[in-house]
């Protein structure tokens, strides 16, 4: 039977370390990570693929406010810049993957989608806005914006006197294009779909879909999108090759097999970093509580070789090494 899988493309398979991002850089790390693919190709494998878009996402807002003060152009609010991002990341990847299929020989067609994500719009993530986007301002300048545009703005560690702008991040409960991509999936197709955690959309009492300036997280995203289209297994590709307790410490140690239970033990410990590795690990631990087979957490271009890699499944393997506290 043929296996279906998510694959979230996270910002190292994109941009990496310090580079300037130009599409250069970022078309080569692209194909770089496309190749891992190509053995789950030739196993069969239907293939959804989610990416993130934070860096992009904050240069496309950063250009909003630049058009506004230079040339007096109408700025566009949030959920039309990730609708932005989502075209123009998704192109990229659409392209760079019809090339590495070309390569290689394989028959398959290509689709990015544009991706509605419903929210609930009395999310509580709405009473604390928490998500860091766009440019750093100084104290004078987030005050002046507050008032004028009626935005929230936290402290940034990243400059002496630097404040950002702050979104909620809801929680996703539904993808408006599931049943699309599930179609498209069963036809034979590759789906660029979710990207940056979808725009996100909710249903008023008329039923109209209406939006709030809000970010889902990706990965989270990318986890009910796995979910919804019954995919056998969830992979998010990251900058490190493992899950690691005591990350960076001299105790640390690498947690190449987890079952649910285990991983839920340390995730309540605070094993995981907040806004980094945890919110992975929810989104691998919804997967396999729905039913998921196996979720993978390994660096973007380490997916093609199964010695690397951190494996969640709901129960242990006999043959697996147990990794526990």
């Amino acid at each position: 039977m043929k296996k279906r899988a998510v694959v979230a493309l996270g910002g190292n398979a994109i941009l990496r370390g310090n580079e300037e991002g130009t599409i250069v850089q970022q078309e080569k790390n692209v194909t770089d990570t496309l190749e891992n693919l190509v053995p789950l190709l030739r196993d069969g494998y239907e293939l959804v693929l989610t990416h993130g878009n934070g860096p992009q996402v904050g240069n496309i807002l950063m250009r909003n406010a630049a058009g506004e003060q230079l040339y007096g152009i109408a700025p566009m609010p949030l959920n039309i810049c990730v609708a932005d991002s989502q075209g123009g990341i998704g192109f990229m990847i659409e392209r760079m993957m019809r090339n590495v299929l070309n390569k290689y020989g394989i028959e398959k067609n290509v689709i990015s989608m544009v991706t509605l994500v419903e929210i609930d719009a009395n999310d509580p993530a709405f009473q604390n806005p928490s998500k860091r986007i766009g440019k750093v301002y100084s104290k004078t300048e987030a005050d002046k914006l507050a008032q004028q545009k009626g935005w929230e703005f936290k402290f940034t560690s990243k400059s002496k006197d630097g404040y950002r702008r702050v979104v909620p991040s809801p929680m996703p409960i539904d993808i408006l294009n599931k049943d699309i991509i599930r179609q498209l999936l069963e036809n034979g197709n590759i789906v660029i779909a979710a990207g940056g955690g979808g725009i996100p959309v909710y249903f008023d009492e008329n039923n109209d879909v209406r939006t709030l300036d809000a970010v889902i997280d990706k990965d989270r995203a990318s986890g009910m999108l796995a979910t919804n289209i019954d995919a056998d297994e969830l992979y998010i590709l990251t900058d490190v090759p493992f899950i690691y307790k005591d990350f960076g410490e001299e105790t640390q140690q690498k947690l190449e097999f987890l079952n649910y239970s285990d991983t839920l033990k340390h995730l309540e410990n605070g094993t995981f970093a907040e806004g980094t590795m945890e919110p992975k690990i929810k989104a691998c631990l919804d997967f396999i509580k729905n039913g998921g087979s196996k979720s993978i957490i390994t660096e973007a271009t380490k997916l093609a070789d199964k010695s690397y890699g951190s494996k969640i499944t709901m129960e242990y393997k006999d043959e697996e090494k147990i990794d526990r506290d």
